[in-house]
């Protein structure tokens, strides 16, 4: 399938899905391994061949604040713009070649359709890489009453947000190592995090709910001040309601550091609330006082969580505080 986020560049195909911009002679494959130039167009190859599909509830993407207790479909395909060396999902992103069941945009939101879901959720390896394909499948979800989530690593291009928005009603954006540089660097292959912040004020432009989360990892990416350059500088761009999750890391694929402390989870968190963030979070950790929402303006329960089952206690359907009135701008289904 062709793609269209690409451009000519003095006979080479300039691919603008990913602030990678990759630069491709014909035959050449980006650094994802699945778009690929060819007489003088770039190809998606895995167009209509989605990998690995689950039905979950949203609380897992993590997205807590868009209608709390839906289920969704959530599927991926081969292939990454990433190479983080903890990869969860490894055995898929960082495949070079399309691996996946033949399905169309079609056949997929006639899955959710069958699986009796609220939307669709494209993740598991970096949905942008795939940008066209959600789109199709986004567009034609929506004609069904289906939302669509994007669960990314925040390295969208202004064009591929673009694209992104004609169809995408949630993202989740993943920090990583707190947005280190170094961090970045040697266990992501990435030159720099900076351009995140772009994908978030994009996103937020658009009017896509946007959600934050950052994956905590002990030793190499648990720096404190780095945590507070980053926090504050998600503030200074989405405000303080925007919901902030830290996540607990687990060892895996090529790394065998231990699991994130609790401690200094909770060292995050404090410090996300010493500069002023209303809706703090702590993931992949059964601490119940962390998950949970509670009313910024009087401290009332909103929200109980327990891993991933949510019950609405203290809002009404138009996401107000039912003790004070506040908005607290979590979506209700």
């Amino acid at each position: 399938m062709q793609a269209s986020l690409f451009e000519n560049i003095s006979g080479r195909i300039k691919c603008t899905a990913c602030a990678r911009y990759c630069l491709l002679r014909d035959g050449q494959s980006g650094f994802c391994g699945v778009r690929t130039a060819e007489n003088g167009h770039l190809n998606l190859d895995v167009y209509n061949f989605p990998y690995a599909f689950n039905i979950d509830p949203i609380e897992k993407k993590p997205l807590l604040h868009m209608y709390p207790g839906s289920r969704i479909l959530s599927f991926g395909t081969s292939g990454c713009n990433f190479a983080c060396k903890y990869c969860q999902n490894f055995e898929m992103s960082q495949r070079k070649n399309v691996v996946g069941k033949y399905m169309t945009p079609e056949d997929i939101v006639k899955l959710a359709r069958k699986s009796n879901v609220d939307g669709i959720a494209f993740t598991y390896n970096e949905p942008t890489i795939f940008m066209e394909f959600a789109r199709d499948i986004g567009v034609l979800a929506h004609k069904y009453g289906f939302f669509n989530i994007f669960v990314t690593n925040g390295y969208e291009t202004p064009e591929s947000m673009a694209m992104a928005s004609e169809f995408l009603d949630a993202i989740t954006i993943d920090f990583k190592g707190n947005g280190e540089e170094k961090f970045y660097n040697r266990y992501i292959s990435i030159p720099s995090p900076q351009l995140i912040f772009r994908t978030i004020k994009n996103a937020l432009d658009y009017g896509i709910h946007t959600e934050i989360t950052d994956l905590i990892i002990p030793e190499i990416g648990d720096n404190l001040e780095e945590a507070k350059n980053m926090i504050q500088k998600i503030k200074d761009i989405a405000g303080e309601y925007i919901p902030l999750s830290f996540l607990r890391y687990h060892p895996d694929y090529k790394l065998s550091i231990p699991s994130t402390p609790f401690v200094t989870l909770k060292n995050h968190y404090d410090l996300a609330k010493s500069i002023g963030m209303k809706y703090v979070y702590l993931g992949n950790v059964p601490e119940e006082q962390y998950e949970n929402t509670y009313c910024p303006a009087c401290g009332n329960l909103l929200i109980t969580r327990h891993i991933f089952d949510s019950r609405v206690t203290g809002l009404n359907s138009n996401g107000n505080c039912l003790k004070c009135g506040f908005q607290t701008g979590i979506r209700i289904k």
